[in-house]
């Protein structure tokens, strides 16, 4: 099982120092506490040191373009730092935000391209993927239960409850139609099974 490495700890660094001051959405709670989640997920599964650094890292490129930082300086940086795999891992869980030619994506066609990317994404990638969808589920699920006010929760994402249920639905069914069935899988269709009941 992956344990603490200095490895794992530069790319909590790294994270923290490109997340500086981002918060997750609707809430107060620093960006990092996500993307720590997942790296637990992870290693909870017993994931390799590079799934467990890309889930650290699965964010940086894709919500950290600003502040004098491109797309391509950020995926320079990764890939010098925490070698191809990781990089390929964390740029096949990016959404993107122009298509090949250019154009920008509507949220979602971004959406759309990121599910046919899982076709060709490795394993790793595929093992983030999950892992984030585990932890958004699951902190929507805990956050519906400590409310009495659920369109505070569903209101925190874009077009609410149902497009919020359909986007993880679409990625755990692609997934598994990719041929993903690692065990994380079970946790991830149970917890998106629990969020359209709610």
């Amino acid at each position: 099982m992956t344990g603490y490495s200095d490895r794992i700890n530069h790319a909590f660094a790294f994270a923290a120092k490109h997340h500086d001051r981002q918060v997750r959405k609707g809430t107060r709670l620093p960006y990092l506490t996500q993307p720590a989640n997942v790296a637990i997920i992870l290693t909870r599964y017993g994931c390799v040191e590079d799934a467990v650094v890309a889930g650290i890292l699965h964010d940086v490129i894709e919500d950290c373009v600003r502040n004098g930082w491109s797309r391509d300086a950020l995926e320079e940086r990764i890939g010098s730092k925490f070698g191809a795999e990781v990089l390929g891992a964390v740029l096949a869980v990016t959404k993107r935000r122009l298509d090949d030619d250019g154009v920008e994506f509507s949220r979602d066609e971004a959406r759309a391209d990121y599910l046919a990317r899982l076709v060709d994404a490795g394993e790793l990638a595929r093992w983030v993927c999950a892992a984030d969808k585990v932890h958004h589920a699951g902190t929507i699920l805990a956050d519906l239960g400590r409310t009495i006010d659920a369109d505070s929760v569903w209101g925190r994402f874009h077009g609410g409850r149902d497009r919020t249920l359909v986007w993880h639905r679409g990625v755990c069914d692609r997934l598994k139609a990719v041929g993903f069935d690692a065990p994380i899988m079970s946790e991830l269709t149970y917890l998106v099974d629990r969020l359209a009941s709610v």
